[in-house]
């Protein structure tokens, strides 16, 4: 690593690495289906950003960054205003995790840590409007955050702290690429990241709220902050993993060895990651779309006697005493039986269908006690396996001896399965035809799909102005 030797002993080994890889990266070195995946992830990830422009704790973000106009910073997607940087990161990434669509890092490995990697591209996008980078240079920061996010995923254990916290991390150091920040100013970065921003689980245990999607952007914004510090010559940290009082020590609770070497002779992780279907917890889609076939069959849901749902274990065991009593969105998006009671009366779970108007339906909560849910060893084994899939059983008996069975997974809307163009940009208009109009749609999709040739980043914004 370049710079005097008191910088190089204030590095630690991991420190290095991620900074090391993150300098040598470039969009030269990214395989053309890193690339396509990219794209495809920031298309669902503004998509989805904007099917959750109008909620109320979206709205509280940018009253606040209403508060903090900086012309020299960065745009609030969907809006005109500018903010600060960091400030837009925070808006940007809590309007696209609020209504649970984007996306899902949740490979089977025994006792490591799943995450919603794309939590770090709108702070990115921030960035990269301010410096007026280009589609390249954007491109090669997601693939390089989701890198050191998925990777910190595979090796961390500790399930006392959030996935949200290696958003964190990753977002400093693809800032500090996209600020064109020495290696050693992007040591400090990482450190300046790491060592104050660490997000505890309790952030979605029990009574989930909506600081669970704050919680990303909080990540991405103190992501932002540390890059940005570090170009004004703040140092972090001296050894930040592997001092005495460091990250492994005190966050993970173990050394961590991480496999950060997409494109030297590896696949890029940002391949692993899942697109979903439906805007709900990864757990629960396979359950929505079993109910959802099933809903078609059903002419009338107060005839339902009881509902079994079957699942592989880790969803089953997901299912805890307020998921059957949810009182907040964020709670029902969690839950299998109120997503299956939601699909089986409306047949497609959608954002709106975790409103008060369904959250409080009175017909709602008279079916979700009828649900049960329960471990299919078959479909564990198939969760577990290679390739993994999320499968799920619906079985619906009504009052009239009727019994209905509906299945899903293994199949090309099977969560961990790839999604193809034309499901990313049906995903898309699901979630902004509302509010853009057809045309603006389409144009979106087109210049989206050749994000690689954009020369300005800064060029977007006003492309995606809803208000």
């Amino acid at each position: 690593m370049s710079g005097n030797s008191t910088a190089q002993r204030a590095t630690d080994q991991l420190q290095q690495h991620i900074v090391e890889y993150a300098h040598w990266l470039n969009f030269d070195a990214l395989s053309r289906e890193a690339v396509h995946a990219t794209k495809a992830l920031t298309i669902d990830t503004l998509g989805v950003l904007i099917g959750g422009f109008c909620y109320e704790p979206c709205r509280m973000a940018r009253n606040l960054a209403m508060r903090m106009p900086s012309t020299a910073g960065a745009t609030i997607i969907g809006d005109r205003i500018r903010t600060s940087t960091d400030m837009a990161a925070f808006v940007n990434a809590t309007t696209a995790r609020y209504v649970e669509a984007n996306d899902v890092y949740a490979r089977y490995k025994p006792g490591s840590a799943h995450g919603h990697p794309s939590d770090v591209i709108m702070p990115l996008f921030a960035v990269a409007e301010q410096v007026h980078a280009s589609g390249r240079e954007f491109i090669a920061s997601i693939v390089l955050a989701y890198e050191v996010y998925l990777a910190l995923c595979d090796a961390f254990h500790n399930k006392s702290f959030d996935p949200s916290t290696f958003g964190c991390a990753a977002v400093s150091v693809a800032a500090a690429k996209l600020l064109r920040l020495s290696e050693v100013q992007t040591a400090h970065a990482l450190s300046m990241a790491i060592v104050p921003n660490n997000i505890l689980v309790q952030v979605r245990q029990s009574h989930v709220t909506m600081w669970k999607a704050a919680a990303a952007g909080k990540a991405g914004q103190a992501g932002v902050f540390a890059a940005t510090l570090a170009r004004a010559g703040m140092e972090g940290p001296h050894l930040p993993f592997e001092g005495k009082a460091g990250w492994c020590a005190h966050i993970a609770r173990e050394p961590l060895t991480l496999e950060i070497k997409g494109g030297r002779h590896a696949p890029f992780l940002i391949l692993a990651s899942r697109i979903k279907p439906r805007p709900a917890r990864a757990l629960t889609v396979a359950s929505i779309m079993a109910a959802e076939k099933l809903a078609a069959e059903l002419a009338d849901v107060s005839a339902i006697q009881e509902v079994l749902v079957e699942v592989h274990k880790q969803a089953s065991h997901g299912t805890s005493e307020h998921h059957w009593h949810p009182d907040t969105r964020e709670t029902a998006d969690h839950s299998i039986p109120y997503v299956v009671a939601a699909a089986l009366m409306t047949g497609l779970v959608t954002p709106r269908s975790f409103d008060d108007a369904m959250l409080w339906n009175p017909r709602l909560r008279q079916l979700m006690p009828k649900i049960s849910v329960i471990e299919n060893h078959e479909y564990t084994l198939a969760f577990e396996g290679l390739p993994q899939q999320y499968r799920a059983r619906v079985t619906v008996t009504t009052s009239d001896g009727l019994r209905l069975t509906a299945e899903s997974g293994g199949d090309a809307d099977d969560l961990a399965a790839t999604k193809s163009d034309a499901q990313v940009a049906d995903k898309f208009r699901i979630f902004t035809e509302d509010l853009l109009d057809t045309r603006r749609v389409h144009a979106l999709l087109e210049r989206l799909w050749q994000l690689e040739n954009i020369d300005d980043v800064a060029l977007l914004p006003p492309e995606l102005v809803l208000v």
